[in-house]
């Protein structure tokens, strides 16, 4: 193994992203950044080095422990690369609410069973 990698081939490697045209593309997007600067695609990556990398609107940190270039097996991997990202928030439960499109008319007597039955009301309210 060598002393660098091109980040979006290292990207791809480690399995951060499933094709290293992918890895490249969200280089170019500014998606990924190596210590704090964006990184272009051909930026060489040494052990040490952090990372931080968006996908689907959250952000990766990574810190390179390892510099491959090709694809090895998932604990070759996974011993190339420190995963640093914090863990999500909780999720809040929010209640479903039911909602009709404008103008579809008056709820039939089965949706508006649905409706109440949604909200807790049961239909004994007379």
């Amino acid at each position: 193994m060598s002393e660098s990698a091109r980040v979006d081939a290292w990207l791809w490697a480690v399995r951060v992203y499933k094709t290293r045209s992918a890895a490249t593309t969200a280089c170019r997007a500014g998606h990924v950044r190596v210590n704090g600067d964006r990184a272009k695609a051909a930026q060489p990556v040494r052990p040490g080095d952090e990372l931080r990398v968006r996908i689907n609107g959250f952000d990766r940190h990574l810190v390179v422990r390892q510099a491959i270039t090709k694809r090895v097996g998932a604990p070759a991997a996974a011993a190339a690369v420190e995963d640093r990202t914090p863990p999500p928030p909780p999720r809040t439960e929010v209640p479903f609410v039911p909602v009709r499109d404008r103008g579809a008319g008056r709820p039939t007597k089965r949706e508006r069973r649905e409706i109440d039955r949604l909200r807790g009301r049961d239909g004994d309210d007379r």
